[in-house]
């Protein structure tokens, strides 16, 4: 009886393991529609984010034919698109970024593997120097804690996030003021988009003033179960509500990708790659 039951425990274990390697090669097109006064012409947004190194096929041609359907006016990075563990690999980043910005604007905000490159100087060196020295000659526009506009009414920044707010178990306050220390004051004219990478953050980023927040880090809670949404998050919060999805508070949005790639906890279950497209429309 035990050895049955230990034979269908590896049966289904395995299956879920094979659903798994699957599900991490399924690229996933969902399309979110935000309607603004601010807006004077339609955009259409792409928002890449967590690739941690994933190839979707050869030099991610998939990835780079997905992009190209969808042709979008605008591509914003979220951060995490390389893996900074002991070391950082950049080969793979870098020749998708090259390809985006030979057709597309690219804007890039840090995650904190990007991020990670210079808090541990001792360990990384001036490798992060390199990469983003290297995603500006690419004609990428790398924020760090700045703000660039595109066109006559958007306004995208991005911040920087301390190390404070990627602890296990993390419970810290982003608030308004330190978000202006950090990237100065929202555009009120402008619509203004602003590339946090942790969704923890929403309610300071709201009250900063940003119309649109962008996020990612979650990885979608890594296994998404009906009803419940994600089971994860990196620092160890069970079903949080912002694993995942579209959400609005006070007229104002945040979007929170499941990112497209994994690493350290290799498993997706329920919880596709994505690749989050923005529709702004004018509001009448």
């Amino acid at each position: 009886m035990l050895i049955a039951v230990g034979a269908f425990c590896l049966v289904i274990a395995a299956g879920f393991l094979l659903r798994s390697e699957y599900e991490k090669e399924q690229l996933s097109e969902e399309r979110m529609v935000i309607e603004s006064r601010k807006i004077r012409k339609d955009h259409t947004i792409l928002f890449l984010s967590d690739l941690h190194n994933h190839q979707f096929g050869e030099d991610n041609v998939r990835l780079l034919e997905a992009v190209d359907r969808i042709n979008p006016d605008l591509i914003l990075v979220g951060g995490d698109m390389l893996v900074s563990k002991g070391t950082a690999e950049t080969s793979v980043p870098l020749k998708l970024m090259e390809k985006l910005a030979a057709k597309y604007p690219v804007i890039y905000g840090n995650g904190n593997h990007e991020n990670r490159m210079c808090w541990e100087r001792s360990v990384y060196g001036r490798q992060y120097e390199t990469y983003t020295s290297r995603l500006k000659q690419l004609g990428v526009t790398v924020l760090e804690n700045r703000t660039r506009h595109f066109g006559d009414d958007i306004a995208v920044a991005g911040i920087d996030l301390d190390p404070c707010y990627y602890r296990k178990f993390s419970r810290e306050i982003l608030t308004r003021e330190e978000i202006q220390k950090k990237v100065g004051k929202a555009d009120k004219e402008r619509f203004q988009i602003l590339l946090c990478h942790s969704p923890l953050y929403f309610r300071g980023c709201l009250d900063w003033g940003a119309d649109l927040t962008l996020s990612g880090h979650f990885h979608g809670g890594t296994i998404r179960l009906p009803l419940l949404g994600g089971v994860m998050t990196p620092q160890y919060q069970f079903f949080h509500p912002y694993c995942a999805g579209f959400f609005e508070k006070d007229h104002k949005y945040m979007i929170v990708s499941r990112g497209l790639g994994t690493h350290s906890i290799n498993i997706r279950l329920n919880n596709k790659p994505q690749l989050v497209v923005v529709d702004l429309k004018a509001k009448a």
